[in-house]
């Protein structure tokens, strides 16, 4: 058994922990990294990467249907070779998150699964490390669900999903959030049936004006979309019935309900780590009550994203490795929801706002159809709302063509704490997708220009003296 003393120990080689472990390392820390599974963890794996590999390859499918004076034709959908390209991609990026890269860096890499024997030491396989600090960037996993009939009903989640090779005459998927809906309309794009079954409001956590525009266009592209009804049973291969009674028949499951945090191996209570079902308990500092052991990414009990998980490795490299102060924060964190159209927020929905600030808010909502660049493309469906108080925007919603790319400059804005003058003030080139929200920030002052008495005063003023 070897004992290994380092500085900083970091479980698990997803998204935060490899942030924390090139961070630290280039630093000048001495870094031990712990990973019992594949590096790199579930983004690279079953999340983000595959599944936005799989949407390009349907949006391919769906861009043969013509328009623009091009006559439409039908794809044929090879959906082994669809698969080939998601692993291609995985691949492509795998060494960037790779054992070699990082231990190339210094790091000394543990494949094993940790767990804690004391507060100061975790048991790798045969091995003991000792660390200074510990770092906890375990993830999460998707939920299963006791549903009646569950466990004797084969079902994919999103950590299979990407293996099945074989195209579902009907895919069947039990959850409405935005895993659910992307893989709804990928799957329907390549020629599959789908029926999504969700228990509340499909994209529950969005503004529900914008997620009402996304639901329509998955709904007009053939995908069945039933709402507010809970599955109470799965049988066969397979049936789900549902609350009200009525069954829905399909060739393949797809559980897309959420997912849990990923603690159950650590022993935290060896290490005095407290912990509830959603995830490690973490001050503003994202120290545990364990004082030497950080938690980083879905295991801190916050939002679940991948850039979530790298700017908290960013606020823990600045303390444990630098010995600076830092404080998390989640208002100019965005997200998005990578549908065709696609949904992106940051900070404040309108009702968040709303209910917050009340009449002091001003609500400023543009829509795609004024955008030059959206018309040129036939892609006018959608808008853009900034929740604004005081000239400041504490929130924006964005359902449209390009959504994510747009998001940045808001998110940026609300990170900042910019006014709306400065991006008023900027210079979008035309025509650009960018336009829409330089437009938003214009439509904002128009009336204090436009419609103000006294602009047309000192207007009329000025005119008079002139030269």
């Amino acid at each position: 058994m070897a004992r290994i003393v380092t500085d900083i120990c970091v479980i698990g080689a997803g998204s935060g922990g490899l942030s924390v472990a090139a961070g630290a390392v280039q630093m000048g820390a001495k870094v031990v990294l712990v990973e019992g599974g594949e590096m790199g963890g579930d983004c690279l794996s079953t999340g983000c990467v595959p599944s936005k590999a799989l949407l390009a390859a349907a949006k391919v499918a769906q861009g043969m249907g013509g328009g623009f004076g091009v006559l439409p034709v039908v794809p044929e959908v090879d959906f082994a070779a669809v698969k080939d390209h998601v692993q291609a991609v995985i691949a492509r990026i795998a060494p960037v998150d790779s054992q070699a890269r990082f231990e190339g860096l210094g790091v000394r890499v543990l494949r094993g699964w940790g767990r804690f024997v004391s507060p100061t030491e975790l048991e790798v396989g045969g091995d003991v490390v000792v660390a200074r600090r510990f770092v906890i960037a375990t993830g999460s996993e998707p939920l299963v669900p006791a549903i009646p009939g569950l466990d004797a009903v084969p079902y994919f989640t999103n950590e299979t999903i990407f293996a099945l090779r074989e195209r579902p005459a009907h895919l069947v998927i039990i959850g409405g959030g935005p895993i659910g809906i992307e893989m709804a309309q990928a799957h329907r794009r390549l020629g599959c049936a789908v029926t999504v079954i969700e228990a509340q409001r499909p994209l529950g956590r969005d503004d529900a004006e914008a997620a009402a525009v996304v639901l329509a266009a998955v709904r007009a592209e053939v995908v069945t979309v039933l709402d507010g009804v809970a599955v109470t049973g799965v049988a066969g291969a397979v049936t789900v019935t549902l609350a009200d009674g009525r069954r829905v028949e399909g060739s393949h499951l797809l559980l897309a309900i959420g997912r849990r945090v990923a603690v159950a191996r650590l022993n935290l209570a060896a290490a005095g780590v407290a912990f509830t079902a959603k995830g490690v308990t973490v001050d503003a500092r994202l120290r545990s009550t364990n004082r030497r052991i950080y938690a980083v990414g879905d295991v801190a009990g916050g939002l679940q994203f991948t850039h979530v998980a790298g700017y908290h490795a960013g606020i823990v490299v600045r303390q444990a490795v630098l010995g600076l102060p830092a404080r998390v924060r989640n208002d100019h964190i965005p997200w998005v929801t990578y549908t065709d159209p696609e949904l992106a927020q940051v900070g404040l929905t309108e009702a968040e706002a709303r209910a917050k600030h009340g009449a002091a808010l001003t609500v400023q909502r543009v829509e795609f159809q004024h955008n030059d660049r959206a018309v040129t493309e036939g892609r006018t469906g959608g808008f853009m709302k900034v929740m604004i108080l005081r000239g400041r925007p504490v929130g924006v919603t964005i359902v449209g063509p390009h959504a994510g790319e747009l998001i940045g400059l808001w998110a940026l804005a609300l990170a900042r704490g910019l006014k709306m003058s400065a991006i008023a003030g900027m210079v979008a080139p035309y025509p650009t997708y960018g336009e829409i929200s330089k437009r938003a920030a214009g439509a904002y002052f128009s009336p204090q220009l436009f419609d103000s008495a006294m602009v047309k005063r000192v207007v009329r003023f000025v005119q008079r003296f002139l030269p």
